[in-house]
């Protein structure tokens, strides 16, 4: 399947992508069939040097069956080549991940109270205390 997604560049802390169209069993950054445009994430959104594309080619391989990926179907979607696609829903993005792990604890502990009863307690044993053993 044809994809058309980023392709990693730069070094490392200063990321440049290309967009590229590449066969979905393809590397990230590997081997892909043409270069379409670049995108730099460093660039503030109003300078127009963030993104650059050539629309033509990515009409002719959308054409020929390509899929974009969710970042490079935004970055097309604000430069007008394709209808910007829908929000994803993620209602917990908003909140720490601190907070969201609390929140599934608080369900966990009732299920698994019984089973910590059930089981018998064994005291807990350090390798300092099976030093004088053997001797």
């Amino acid at each position: 399947m044809l994809k058309l997604r980023l392709s990693r560049g730069g070094t490392k802390k200063r990321p440049v992508y290309k967009v590229v169209v590449a066969d979905s069993r393809f590397a990230r950054d590997g081997r892909f069939i043409e270069k379409v445009g670049f995108f730099n994430p460093l660039l503030p959104k109003e300078k127009k040097e963030r993104v650059g594309l050539e629309a033509e080619r990515i009409k002719y391989w959308l054409g020929q069956g390509a899929q974009p990926t969710t970042r490079v179907a935004r970055i097309l979607g604000e430069n007008d080549i394709i209808p910007m696609p829908a929000n994803g829903n993620n209602p917990n993005k908003a909140v720490p991940k601190k907070d969201r792990k609390k929140e599934g604890e608080e369900a966990a502990p009732a299920a698994e109270a019984p089973k910590a009863e059930a089981a018998p307690a064994v005291p807990f044993r350090r390798r300092s205390d099976f030093r004088g053993e053997n001797r």
